[in-house]
């Protein structure tokens, strides 16, 4: 089987909406820093926060959801979305 057809050799992305404590979002886009973390926004709308995280296997993503938001203090709630594909990144020739 080749690799590009191996799904289990491909990243998981996932989306994971935050809802903080009033004046407090801002912490948590801090997270940034955290290996596997590759975008965090502060957001007007429902949630306070959209995180982008990529891990290489569930195991390694629960980890860093863990890491970043289950042991934040002023996390309320939280609501994780798995993406099930996402294209490549584009080679530039």
């Amino acid at each position: 089987m080749s690799q590009s057809k191996d799904l289990r050799r491909k990243t998981i992305r996932a989306f994971v909406l935050v809802t903080m404590k009033p004046g407090t979002s801002e912490e948590i886009v801090r997270s940034r820093r955290i290996k596997g973390v590759k975008m965090a926004n502060s957001v007007f709308g429902r949630y306070d926060a959209v995180i982008v995280i990529e891990a290489n296997n569930l195991d390694e993503l629960k980890k860093i959801i863990y890491e970043m938001v289950e042991q934040h203090p002023n996390v309320v709630h939280t609501e994780t979305l798995i993406s099930i594909f996402h294209p490549p990144p584009e080679v530039i020739a």
